[in-house]
């Protein structure tokens, strides 16, 4: 995933055990659309945070660094959890959203020891609801997609602080019952409108 700042990695291992059909389906969809492909080369953001786990390890984080030279990569051990955005993720320039347990906050504690810029932090109740995604749409601003107030009643109160921030709720509980979470389902496409 590449967000504004904040670059969680991960999925070397179950996109390798895929044969790659998983980025070629992508492709054909993207194409499909009409969209031109691009290798990602251009620079967004300040550095990457790649959670090693049982889906990315060591060397998926050295490919990450050897392909962006420019940027810090910093890894980031996860325990008992699939993703670094099983428990985090960006909820607007500069703010993490970060779940509240032991693991999400050790996981905290060791990116802000790694990285030389200071995140504002949105600290949620329950980790799972800490998986939202960020963008800033032309004309509409601060656009943040999470969990809804009937999965996550608690979290959803801590999100509607978010006064800048255009807050749209999406119920993640089907995807819940196959790991998923709303960045696994998210692809975000910069597309002019007369193309």
């Amino acid at each position: 995933m590449a967000q504004q700042n904040l670059k969680p990695a991960g999925g070397t291992r179950e996109r390798a055990a895929h044969g790659g059909k998983e980025t070629e389906a992508m492709k054909a969809a993207l194409t499909e659309l009409g969209l031109n492909i691009v290798e990602m080369t251009e620079k967004s953001g300040r550095e990457f945070f790649v959670g090693l786990s049982k889906r990315t390890n060591q060397r998926g984080a050295e490919i990450l660094a050897d392909a962006f030279k420019d940027y810090a990569v910093s890894t980031v051990p996860i325990q008992d959890r699939l993703h670094l955005k099983s428990f985090c993720s960006m909820a607007g320039p500069d703010l993490i959203a970060i779940g509240s347990s032991e693991a999400a906050q050790k996981a905290l504690k060791i990116m802000q020891q790694m990285s030389d810029h200071k995140y504002d932090k949105l600290t949620l109740p329950d980790d799972l609801a800490a998986n939202c995604v960020y963008m800033n749409l032309p004309g509409k601003g601060d656009v943040l997609l999470h969990c809804t107030p009937e999965e996550f009643p608690e979290s959803a109160k801590v999100f509607e602080k978010l006064k800048d921030h255009m807050l749209i709720p999406v119920s993640n509980q089907e995807k819940v019952k196959v790991d998923g979470a709303l960045t696994c389902c998210s692809v975000l496409i910069n597309k002019k409108k007369n193309i």
